[in-house]
C-alpha cells in the first residue's frame, strides 16, 4: 500500500471500494481494522458531523483519489475574491466567512450578518469554485462544546456576584 495521506477532511475523486467519487469523507489513516473513510450523517450549524462507523479501504487505495479539504470553520478573504468564474457572489478582504461542504464535498461559504448587536449565521450558503480556496485564511476561533442540556460545562458554576477573569 502506498504511504497514506493525514487524517482529516477529503473528497473522493474516483471510486474507493464501494465509495462513490464526489463524496464528502473523513478520513482516518489508522485504527481497528484499518484505514477508513467515514460519511457526514447530519449537519449542524453549517458543519458536518461524521459516523463513527466507517469503511475501511482496500490494500490498493490510490491516495490521489482523495483531494484534501481545508477543515471547516472561521475564515476571511486575503484578496477581493468571486464565488466562480460568473463573479456571482462578491467577497470583500477580511470579509468573514464561514466554511463549509455539502455532501459531495463542494465548498460552501457562509457570510454571517451583524444584526442587532449578535452575529448570525445563515444557514444557507454560496457554492465556491476549488481555485478560491488559497483566497481564504483561517482565523483563530476559541471553541466549547456544549453539554447534552446546551449548557457550557466548561466553566464551573459560581455563586452569583463573583466574576472570573
Amino acid at each position: 500500500m502506498a504511504e497514506l495521506p493525514p487524517c482529516g477532511l477529503y473528497r473522493t475523486t474516483q471510486a474507493i471500494g464501494g465509495v462513490p467519487a464526489d463524496r464528502l469523507v473523513y478520513f482516518h489513516n489508522h485504527g481497528d481494522p484499518g484505514a477508513g473513510v467515514y460519511f457526514p450523517e447530519k449537519w449542524t450549524h453549517n458543519r458536518a458531523h461524521f459516523s463513527p462507523k466507517g469503511q475501511t479501504v482496500p490494500p490498493d487505495l490510490d491516495p490521489g483519489s482523495l483531494v484534501p479539504l481545508p477543515a471547516e470553520g472561521f475564515y476571511h478573504f486575503k484578496v477581493t475574491s468571486f464565488c466562480c468564474e460568473k463573479k456571482c457572489v462578491k467577497f470583500e478582504p477580511d470579509q468573514l466567512v464561514q466554511l463549509g461542504y455539502n455532501g459531495n464535498g463542494k465548498a460552501l461559504i457562509f457570510a454571517p450578518e451583524l444584526a442587532g448587536g449578535a452575529i448570525e449565521i445563515p444557514e444557507r450558503g454560496t457554492m465556491l469554485d476549488d481555485a478560491q480556496l488559497a483566497k481564504l485564511s483561517p482565523l483563530k476561533m476559541p471553541e466549547r462544546a456544549a453539554s447534552a442540556g446546551g449548557i457550557n460545562t466548561a466553566i464551573p458554576s459560581m455563586p452569583r456576584g463573583i466574576l472570573i477573569h
